[in-house]
């Protein structure tokens, strides 16, 4: 199984209506490493839920429920989307300067590349981060 993060601006959509819908497919990605990412996904991957620009905090787990298809937003083959579904809220939701000050995340997308809106952890990254939210 590998892990993720995606990024959404809470005022476009937000964790809560993610739950209200209980599915969606994750369009919009115009980034070749997003995209590439997108298409890295398998069903039963595990995804971090990362609001970005109001709130800046990791709110909650999805998974992965279908592999990567074409982007039904756009005529553009070269843009896909996955399907995902929330799996549970966090606890306590981690703030991405909590993930800065954490020595063992470093390294991740999220802090290297703050612009990527989709983006794989390693499994000690994605834990690491459940274990900050406890």
């Amino acid at each position: 199984m590998n892990h993720w993060l995606v990024k959404s601006e809470p005022f476009k959509y937000s964790w809560e209506k993610f739950n209200e819908d209980g599915r969606t497919f994750w369009d919009g990605v115009r980034n070749y490493q997003a995209r590439n990412n997108l298409k890295a996904m398998k069903e039963g991957d595990l995804v971090l839920f990362y609001h970005s620009n109001e709130g800046k905090n990791v709110v909650g787990i999805a998974k992965v429920v279908k592999e990567f298809y074409q982007d039904p937003t756009t005529d553009d083959t070269n843009w896909v989307v996955v399907d995902l579904a929330p799996v549970e809220t966090l606890k306590n939701p981690v703030s991405l300067e909590q993930i800065k000050a954490e020595p063992s995340l470093a390294d991740i997308s999220l802090i290297r590349q703050g612009r990527l809106s989709v983006m794989p952890l390693k499994a000690n990254e994605f834990d690491k981060i459940l274990e900050m939210s406890a």
